[in-house]
């Protein structure tokens, strides 16, 4: 059986897509970003909770206070990129549950009460709507450099506040010049999927 999606679209979203190390100097807009949620919003998470979080570096002064909490070796990628997203996930997401979720209002407080249950959910969720917005970055023909080598805890403080729980920084752009690593081998479909 093959897929419905078009062969290129599957190149562009999985199989020529690509961690991009170094970008070229053409902005990224706000309307491309806008796109870009306006498609991955759509993504299914539990509860419609949703909720992960973007916030845009766009001046020198946040890239400066950013790139300072990025491990040395992405440093360089994190201070060149024409736009970085800090992603995080929204421990508070529970007050938006009525608007998001009206067809059981009691959700808020029969399963999200605590804090510990709502930094769980929020953490699994937002980081499935993270990989839902490296998708959409690639489905607006731009390269996405998604890292997790940085000080969390230093990017909280610097850009967050106590309710979010930073997840990864994106470097969005599209690719300059030596832009790709080579392309790490994946498993077999027999050593990931087992029948029972």
């Amino acid at each position: 059986m093959s897929l419905v999606l078009d062969p290129a679209a599957q190149d562009l979203l999985f199989r020529e897509a690509r961690t991009a190390n170094t970008f070229t100097d053409e902005p990224v807009t706000d309307e491309q970003v806008r796109a870009i949620y306006d498609l991955v919003k759509y993504g299914p998470t539990a509860f419609n909770q949703s909720p992960l979080r973007v916030t845009l570096v766009r001046s020198p002064e946040a890239r400066e206070r950013l790139v300072q909490h990025m491990a040395e070796g992405n440093r360089p990628k994190t201070a060149t990129a024409p736009l970085v997203a800090i992603l995080s996930a929204d421990n508070e997401f529970h007050d938006e549950l009525p608007h998001l979720f009206p067809h059981f209002p009691k959700a808020k407080d029969a399963f999200f009460s605590e804090r510990p249950a709502r930094e769980g959910a929020a953490t699994l969720n937002a980081a499935l709507q993270a990989a839902y917005f490296i998708i959409g970055v690639r489905a607006a023909g731009l390269a996405a450099g998604p890292m997790t080598g940085l000080d969390f805890e230093g990017v909280r403080k610097e850009f967050l506040d106590d309710d979010h729980t930073p997840l990864m920084v994106v470097n969005i752009g599209r690719p300059g010049p030596d832009a790709w690593f080579p392309r790490s081998p994946r498993l077999a479909y027999e050593q990931v999927v087992t029948t029972v």
